[in-house]
């Protein structure tokens, strides 16, 4: 049977030997990717490491032969800026925003090479994704990271250490000045710094109204209930601090040039020189001359093919047009550099198209020679990235199109080869005229060959089949059939047309993300102006522009009027910057419900990197709690005005410190509960007795309950039974364990005639709650083989379990 990565990455986080998982999928080609999240000893990791030196210390006595660079995240509105540069030796990243670790899962670029992060400069659409790459990191066993950029761009990691935990990772820093040359077997980077006048406004008391308690420093271990005897963390006092800041703003571009590579030996050559087979060919190869029996004396230039000097490319950023004046003098001698083999070939730009379009970053561009290629990494690309939501989700839509709409998101064409475009002008559909370039437009898994050199690759370019997707389904025995009762069924509930209030899940998975399911966010709509989102894990601003698509996207960030964090796990909260900056600059503050704690975080970011507190008035949970409610007059005046909200109130549950769940109820009269992480919990039923709604986390299959507790989430069973304590009318489940990638395992195969399940873009308006019982049969059927791998799995578990059981009962006759 075919082992599948999604139904086993948190699988392997509970198994009890490293040594024999490797050798069980030894022969699987995505080894590293199953072993994620998977704690290993310090033996096992050591192992690992002398292992990367030895493969290190073969490869670094040559260059490589095969290099191209790699479109990770293409920055449009939603998508990462990420650029990956790959070698049969070494791995590099340029830029790693938001989202970036979803999508090399998906595109199954491997991350197991990679050792050196070079960042252009301190915004969340650069950083935003080194928490997650970096835990992906330390899983699949690098020892260490190097950030290459700006000062400070390692603060990121002893601001986020609460809830990004690395015992395994060493992050360094390399040292950027003009000066400073980083070089390997496989490239040298030169760092060029652009330097302006430090303008961003410092911290201020004033930025966001919150009571006193935030004021407190979170020295919280969120993830002590996962701690086990022999995986001590670092002390708090152990961790660096971040760094003071500069009082100069700087983005840091770079040169990157490919080692030179000596021409292969060419064999027919040899032959006509009359070189016997033997050891002088190898004298040949590597660069000497050598002398044959009869003393003729045969020189390796004469047999060798052209020597590779290396290609020269430059990577460039320019957020603001106070940078520009300094773009003229930095990069001057690569405009008219001594040596033909400086004349970049390439340059990449992260420069937002705004700044392009300006007359001082046209002009610059035209001091370079007219085939040089621009690739474009930033909001003129309208790739997202990713395509296997699409297959999921046209899949679904056959199901009932209400429930399952298509996505908006309009990155994928059919035409991806070279483009002789303009820069954009503003908006990135318009071209000026007046000047061109030769442009490359930057969409996910598109390559530039470095080494061989190749044209722009045009093969793997991404694009979706929707007709292929449906035949896929409808290919499936009785799925027809049941969708046509499916129909009948829904035919018999009298027709409604009131969109609001309703609910959109943008992230059901826990833990990380996979291809089908992103960490936890729900989207609450009460109507086309008034919104709350409850959590926002990694992504979740990339989620939003592929549902509504880019231009109704930003009405709906507009539109948000509260974000809510139940907890302080990163997979329910890393994505609050990219929703705060992807709203209108003019839009009023946001309520952010979340635990007071969430402020040393986001006041470390606003202090080392963006500004970020004007932007939401955070009030604690604390202050809503069910039982000694003390939120401000003022406050509670505009839940009513600005959330057509009555009350909304928090009770502790039981997972990690500061974990809350939350019920709001509506002026309208509904009600609806949020458990947010938890185990069963009698505060969560007290809480949301007699709600219409409850959306609750149903994280492992009953089986697992034992898993389950130690991690303090709950089982379906168990969360099913909370909703009919609290005499819930609907229940909804969420946040599976990513073993579930299409659909969780419910035992007995019955769900009740109120609960439904929550997958990645479904929505579900309040009139067709009653609806969800009837979806399940079908999406049984739509995802039989998963359903039969998982049984199967279960089946092996119970298996073992008896025979462990028998061991045990032998051992106590004896």
């Amino acid at each position: 049977m075919t082992i599948l990565l999604n139904s086993q990455l948190c699988s392997l986080r509970f198994q009890p030997s490293f040594s024999v998982l490797k050798a069980r999928f030894s022969s699987h080609s995505r080894l590293n990717e199953l072993l994620l999240k998977m704690p290993r000893d310090n033996t096992q990791t050591q192992i690992l490491k002398k292992q990367r030196v030895k493969i290190k210390e073969k490869s670094s006595k040559y260059s490589p032969g095969i290099v191209n660079l790699q479109i990770l995240g293409s920055g449009a509105k939603g998508a990462p800026r990420a650029l990956y540069l790959f070698t049969d030796q070494s791995r590099y990243l340029f830029n790693c925003g938001e989202g970036s670790q979803r999508l090399a899962h998906e595109h199954k670029i491997k991350l197991s090479k990679l050792e050196h992060i070079f960042i252009t400069y301190g915004s969340w659409k650069n950083i935003g994704g080194l928490p997650g790459v970096a835990l992906t990191l330390q899983d699949v066993g690098v020892p260490q990271l190097v950030l290459h950029g700006p000062e400070n761009i390692d603060s990121m990691f002893p601001a986020t250490r609460r809830f990004v935990v690395l015992k395994n990772l060493s992050i360094k820093t390399a040292s950027c000045t003009t000066k400073d040359v980083y070089e390997d077997n496989v490239i040298t980077v030169k760092y060029i710094p652009l330097a302006a006048t430090q303008n961003r406004r410092p911290v201020s008391a004033t930025d966001s109204i919150v009571s006193d308690e935030t004021n407190i420093e979170d020295e919280i271990d969120y993830y002590e209930h996962e701690k086990k005897s022999e995986m001590k963390r670092r002390s708090s006092s152990a961790e660096p601090g971040p760094k003071k800041l500069s009082e100069e703003d700087v983005v840091m571009c770079y040169a990157v040039k490919l080692q030179p590579k000596p021409g292969a030996l060419c064999l027919e050559k040899c032959v006509e020189a009359g070189v016997p087979p033997g050891p002088l060919l190898g004298k040949l190869k590597a660069g000497e001359d050598v002398v044959l029996n009869d003393g003729t004396i045969v020189r390796s230039a004469d047999v060798t093919l052209a020597h590779d000097p290396g290609p020269l490319f430059l990577v460039v950023e320019v957020p603001y047009e106070k940078f520009l004046p300094c773009l003229e003098r930095s990069f001057s001698h690569f405009q008219s550099p001594e040596k033909e083999e400086n004349h970049p070939f390439l340059i990449v730009h992260f420069t937002p198209p705004e700044i392009m379009c300006h007359p001082i970053y046209k002009k610059w561009m035209e001091g370079f020679r007219l085939t040089t290629q621009h690739l474009l990494v930033n909001e003129a690309n309208t790739c997202l990235g990713s395509t296997a939501v699409h297959r999921v989700q046209y899949k679904l839509n056959l199901i009932e199109p209400s429930f399952f709409p298509l996505l908006k998101d309009s990155g994928f064409t059919q035409e991806y080869d070279k483009l002789k475009e303009n820069i954009p002008n503003g908006n990135p559909e318009t071209f000026d005229l007046s000047s061109e370039f030769c442009i490359l437009k930057g969409n996910t898994t598109g390559k530039i060959w470095l080494r061989p050199r190749r044209p722009w690759d045009v093969i793997e370019s991404l694009q979706i089949d929707p007709e292929g997707f449906k035949t896929e389904a409808k290919g499936v025995e009785g799925f027809s059939d049941e969708v046509s009762k499916f129909q009948m069924e829904l035919a018999k509930f009298p027709p409604s047309v009131e969109e609001y209030p309703n609910i959109i899940f943008l992230g059901t998975g826990s833990c990380i993300p996979n291809k089908t399911r992103n960490t936890s966010a729900i989207l609450l709509s009460m109507s086309d102006d008034c919104r709350i989102m409850l959590d926002c894990g990694e992504g979740t601003a990339g989620q939003v522009v592929r549902y509504f698509g880019p231009k109704e996207a930003s009405k709906v960030f507009a539109s948000l009027r509260a974000v809510y964090v139940s907890h302080l796990h990163a997979d329910h909260h890393i994505g609050l910057i990219g929703i705060l900056q992807n709203r209108p600059q003019d839009a009023p503050p946001l309520f952010l419900f979340a635990p007071s704690q969430i402020m040393t975080w986001l006041k470390l970011y606003e202090e080392y990197f963006e500004n970020i507190l004007q932007y939401f008035i955070l009030v604690p949970n604390t202050d809503m709690f069910y039982t000694h409610y003390k939120l401000r007059m003022d406050y509670r005046e505009s839940l009513k005005s600005e959330l057509n909200m009555e009350t909304i109130q928090t009770t502790y549950v039981r997972h990690c410190p500061n974990a809350f769940g939350v019920s709001l109820t509506s002026r309208d009269g509904w009600k609806l509960t949020y458990s947010g992480d938890t185990m069963p919990c009698d505060n969560l039923v007290e809480l949301g007795m007699g709600s219409d709604v409850l959306i609750h986390e149903a994280t492992m299959e009953d089986d697992l309950v034992h898993e389950a507790r130690a991690k303090m989430h709950c089982t379906t069973s168990e969360a099913i039974e909370v909703g009919k304590k609290m005499n819930a009318k609907h229940i909804i489940l969420t946040h599976f364990s990513q073993r579930y990638a299409k659909l969780p395992r419910i035992v007995g195969n019955d769900l009740g005639n109120n609960v439904g399940v929550a997958f990645d873009n479904m929505k579900v308006r309040f009139c067709d709650l009653p609806k969800l019982k009837l979806l399940y049969p079908s999406l049984k059927l739509i995802f039989h083989e998963e359903i039969e791998e998982l049984e199967e799995k279960a089946f092996r578990r119970k298996l073992k379990e008896e025979r462990a059981k028998a061991k045990r009962e032998r051992m106590i006759q004896v």
